[in-house]
């Protein structure tokens, strides 16, 4: 009997305890996500409150190949009224001059960086480089545009890299950093 008593004793105060933290993160979050109207000191911890004319924003388009979905994904951007640069992942130099070659072929109508990854990694180079342009621009919130091929059948899925996917998961942690995708639909 003492077992018992001491056994259920111990779950009611795990879930006493256990709903006061929940409560209390809640009341945190709801407190950061506030409107406050605007102060000179930002509140440690919390994003700062702004307004559609304070946001400046720079517009980066990870661009695999010249196709259709990088080019609808630019153009987007190109939309969002604020500076658009593409940035293309080269495992080698030489390949990387290669399509600075085909971008300027193809008119070359935004700035383009070429980020060398010899193995052939491209989503830990991607965001550092992004990391670095928030360096550069601290002041402006990044818009990171990602063109997705969506396929019509669920095994047709299995056949393409989720790599937008995991760059948008990767890059969610940095502040200031906003991903939106550009999906194109295609049967096949």
């Amino acid at each position: 009997f003492q077992v018992q008593t001491v056994f259920v004793v111990l779950i009611v105060v795990a879930v006493v305890v256990g709903g006061s933290r929940i409560r209390r993160h809640y009341a945190s979050i709801n407190r950061a996500l506030e409107l406050r109207p605007a102060q000179p000191q930002p509140i440690p911890g919390a994003e700062t409150e702004e307004s559609p004319d304070a946001i400046r924003q720079l517009v980066v388009v990870p661009v695999r190949t010249i196709d259709l979905a990088g080019m609808r994904a630019l153009a987007y951007a190109d939309s969002l009224g604020g500076p658009v640069r593409a940035v293309h992942v080269s495992p080698t130099r030489e390949e990387g001059d290669r399509f600075i070659e085909y971008w300027r072929a193809w008119g070359d109508h935004v700035p383009l960086d070429v980020v060398v990854s010899p193995y052939r990694a491209l989503v830990a180079p991607l965001v550092n480089h992004i990391d670095g342009l928030h360096r550069e621009h601290p002041e402006r919130i990044l818009t990171v545009v990602l063109p997705e091929v969506v396929v019509g059948r669920p095994w047709q899925r299995l056949l393409h890299g989720r790599t937008a996917a995991r760059l948008r998961r990767a890059l969610r942690p940095l502040h200031k950093v906003v991903v939106t995708t550009v999906p194109v639909h295609v049967r096949g």
